[in-house]
């Protein structure tokens, strides 16, 4: 049976250890599906198939794959009979996902190292739709989406994530798992969206604070957010003096990384309004 080469330019390491794509597909569990309507769920990147052949068996899920290789989607077609009518070779960047689902799906996937923190935003773009995401991705970057405040991998895939979905560390894979080997080890995560349906603020403002502060994330919030808070104080037409009330308050004088997403939900709110801000730590 050919096998597909691994190209670098989309960042492929494909999974060949069976009983890692078995947990990893088993550790998928769609909420409050009837049993006679299976829920829908997308693979991203299938590969060869080792992932999806474990997805195929199950009678709980309608599975749709997508993937942009056109070796390996031609490898797909003639390995897997199931994969035919499921299986969409694309770009899942692009991808137009309300053409493919009405409603809510769960996504799965040994995610390209190269673009995951790509493929996390567009999920947050449609995380009403999304309930659930296990994938496999490099351990640093579980670990960052995974952590707590206070730390220094904490930081905006940690914040964003969090405000939506509950987040759990499944289990770590070592690097002889794939062919080629990573140079990294990798992790599987599980996230779940929670309950909240609405930050209580400007969501394009939060996203831009959380973004703001973690790019200079060495430097206080007074320091990283100065753009932001002189555009608000420009518009405002703010004094010297209520300029400065405004930036002496001690959440200004924190780094990012000691703030929750409560925190900086609280924080955005005080770029919308002049109320007072309560630092949750």
């Amino acid at each position: 049976m050919q096998q597909v080469r691994a190209k670098k330019s989309l960042g492929q390491h494909f999974l060949t250890d069976l009983s890692v794509a078995r947990h990893i597909a088993e550790s998928l569990q769609p909420d409050g599906a009837a049993p006679e309507t299976p829920s829908d769920v997308l693979e991203i990147g299938p590969g060869m198939g080792v992932l999806s052949q474990y997805l195929m068996e199950r009678e709980d899920i309608a599975l749709k794959m997508v993937e942009i290789d056109s070796e390996s989607v031609d490898y797909l077609l003639l390995n897997f009979p199931k994969a035919r009518g499921s299986l969409i070779q694309a770009d899942f960047l692009k991808l137009d996902l309300r053409r493919f689902f009405r409603g809510d799906f769960c996504i799965i996937g040994n995610f390209p190292y190269n673009i995951s923190s790509q493929i996390f935003f567009r999920i947050l773009d449609h995380k009403d739709n999304i309930p659930q995401v296990v994938c496999m991705i490099q351990k640093e970057v579980a670990e960052r989406i995974a952590e707590k405040p206070g730390t220094k991998v904490y930081g905006i895939l940690s914040v964003l994530l969090q405000a939506w979905y509950d987040i759990e560390y499944l289990f770590t894979v070592g690097e002889g798992a794939f062919n080629p080997p990573p140079k990294v080890k990798s992790a599987v995560i599980r996230l779940r969206r929670n309950s909240r349906r609405d930050l209580g603020c400007d969501e394009a403002m939060f996203k831009t604070i959380v973004k703001a502060g973690f790019n200079q994330r060495r430097k206080t919030l007074r320091n990283s957010l100065k753009t932001i808070i002189d555009e608000k104080a420009g518009k405002e037409g703010w004094t010297p003096e209520e300029y400065a009330s405004f930036i002496s308050d001690p959440v200004f004088g924190l780094r990012p990384e000691r703030l929750g997403v409560e925190d900086f939900i609280s924080l955005t709110g005080k770029f919308s309004d002049s109320g007072k801000f309560l630092l949750n730590l």
